[in-house]
């Protein structure tokens, strides 16, 4: 009994320095706002076949956060789907690897107050790094919280352009 009890708490402790490794790792990538934004399109862009650091990827994110895309349904209405970022990268991550996939920001707008902050991340999306031309561009709407510590991603709505909701000129121009 003795022995495993020891084992377990050997465990427990294994597990709580790897947390940990991944924190003092990963600190420098929210420790400013600039900086989890970069980190952001950064982790999910990549050349097809190159793996993500999904943990990274968590990392960024508040336990509690969402990802929101908005998108039109065969009836021509917007509809809403919600991810948890583990959702995301179940849906999304085999495909961003088996295509190649790059998202930059081309654009940003930051509204703060206190702790919270509000980004409207105007983005292009390319295949891969060396295409000059986005298959596809879009506004993400990330909310964020500094806690005093780091920065964390609350949540990300985004919609993509569309012919019929073009982004507008003030969130494609730095001002």
């Amino acid at each position: 009994m003795v022995k495993k009890l020891a084992f377990l708490l050997c465990l427990c402790a294994c597990h709580l320095s790897l947390g940990q490794n991944n924190s003092s790792e990963y600190a420098d990538k929210v420790k400013t706002l600039d900086a989890t934004i970069e980190t952001l399109y950064g982790v999910i862009s990549g050349e097809k076949g190159e793996a993500r650091d999904w943990e990274l990827f968590k990392f960024l994110f508040h336990p509690k956060s969402q990802l929101i895309f908005s998108e039109r349904d065969r009836t021509g209405k917007y509809v809403l789907t919600y991810l948890s970022p583990e959702e995301y990268i179940e849906r999304s991550g085999k495909w961003l690897v088996e295509n190649g996939f790059f998202e930059v920001e081309i654009n940003r707008t930051e509204d703060s107050f206190g702790t919270i902050t509000q980004v409207f991340s105007t983005y292009a999306s390319y295949r891969t790094k060396a295409d000059t031309e986005p298959f596809m561009r879009g506004i993400n709407s990330i909310q964020l919280q500094n806690d005093g510590d780091r920065w964390w991603i609350v949540n990300i709505y985004w919609t993509s352009e569309k012919e019929t909701l073009p982004i507008p000129a003030k969130y494609l121009s730095k001002n």
